[in-house]
């Protein structure tokens, strides 16, 4: 039997999110089970226009290693959904879903100073440890959002 993987994934949408966000995960629960789901967040684009985006975090159990996990799954979600790539990195998108946590192991640490993406993984996993500060998910997630107009969507649910 292949182990099991835990990995918190960031998703994120501006084109039509409210179908596009529960979409995705209605896809990832094809691949591995979900085992927790943030609150949705809205907040403004950072660094081009467009609409606001919506995003979640949720934590993901699957038998699949990192590398399998974005390429077999998550790029497949994001081309089942029309995300369309381009030189802009801050360009509109039916969808964005990016490995943050895989087995314990922070992924990259440029996720840990977006608000948009700390405020719901803290929901999931308060006391991951921000090895940049020190400090708990929760304490970022409550110093970055003094900073950054977001606003947690309690009407939407990934939960289809």
């Amino acid at each position: 039997m292949s182990k099991l993987h835990v990995a918190y994934l960031s998703l994120g949408s501006n084109i039509e999110p409210e179908i596009n966000l529960p979409r995705a995960a209605q896809l990832l629960a094809q691949r591995g089970q979900i085992v927790e789901i943030s609150s949705i967040w809205e907040s403004q684009p950072v660094g081009g226009g467009g609409d606001n985006y919506l995003n979640a975090c949720l934590s993901y159990q699957a038998s699949f290693s990192r590398d399998e996990l974005k390429s077999d799954v998550i790029q497949f979600i994001e081309a089942k959904l029309k995300r369309r790539r381009s030189r802009d990195k801050y360009a509109p998108r039916t969808i964005d879903i990016d490995i943050i946590v895989f087995n314990d192991e922070i992924i990259n640490g440029r996720w840990l100073r977006q608000a948009f993406v700390v405020a719901p993984l803290a929901e999931i996993y308060p006391t991951l440890q921000n090895p940049e500060t020190g400090e708990t998910i929760a304490e970022t997630a409550t110093r970055l959002r003094r900073h950054i107009w977001m606003k947690p969507r309690q009407e939407l649910s990934l939960r289809s």
